[in-house]
């Protein structure tokens, strides 16, 4: 797939992981280079994400807190950050989903309340760090799928529209492949972009999602 792809995939992410750091009062930086946070971002989140091939590690590095803990998300998996510390953490691929076809599957629900972000959170396994700051962002859909019960089932979030960035996708039921034909079904027409690791890419390419080319995880 093309590099475009993958540099709107990283765009997405990065705009994702911006919107996670300033709900937690962390304000990011972005431009050609990279997007970075300069204090130590929430759980699970980078503290940079690079935007193009190429970047200089050294400067990139300087953009953040380097100390113990400090993530890396490097994009086109072309940084060597082994000689400052840091070891890969993991290899993932970027995904995306050309806008045709439309699953016959309910589409999800969006989440629009503190208490719903809560149940979804706790459902997400995520807990406090979702919070409802993101629900006020106009460029973020939080999405559920719900049982009989009203209980959440499953869920994913989706960040940007041209392409939309898809993440955080999970699911409690027998069928793993149904909460990424509700995606597309939720967004019908629309280009998706995202990123797994095995063994979650596989539900996700079963659902018409390709694979866009490789990304990589540093850690310190």
């Amino acid at each position: 797939m093309s590099k475009d792809v993958r540099e709107a995939a990283a765009y997405d992410n990065a705009r994702w992981c911006d919107a996670v750091c300033a709900s937690h009062g962390l304000a990011g930086r972005i431009d050609v280079e990279a997007w970075s946070v300069p204090h130590r971002s929430p759980p699970w989140y980078p503290d940079a994400v690079t935007l193009r091939p190429g970047v200089d590690p050294e400067a990139l590095l300087a953009r953040i807190d380097v100390g113990p803990g400090a993530s890396v998300k490097d994009s086109f998996a072309d940084l060597d950050l082994s000689a400052y510390g840091f070891r890969v953490l993991f290899d993932a691929q970027w995904i995306h989903r050309p806008p045709t076809g439309t699953p016959a599957v309910p589409p999800l629900t969006p989440v629009t309340t503190g208490r719903g972000l809560a149940a979804w959170a706790s459902a997400h396994g995520g807990g406090e760090l979702f919070r409802p700051a993101l629900l006020a962002d106009a460029g973020i859909r939080v999405l559920a799928r719900y049982d009989e019960r009203g209980a959440v089932v499953g869920g994913a979030v989706v960040s940007g529209d041209d392409p939309a960035g898809v993440s955080n996708v999970f699911t409690h039921t027998d069928d793993p492949d149904e909460i990424w034909h509700a995606i597309a079904a939720t967004l019908p027409g629309v280009p998706l972009v995202g990123y797994e690791s095995t063994p979650d890419l596989a539900p996700a390419r079963r659902a018409g999602f390709l694979p866009a080319g490789p990304l990589r995880v540093w850690l310190r």
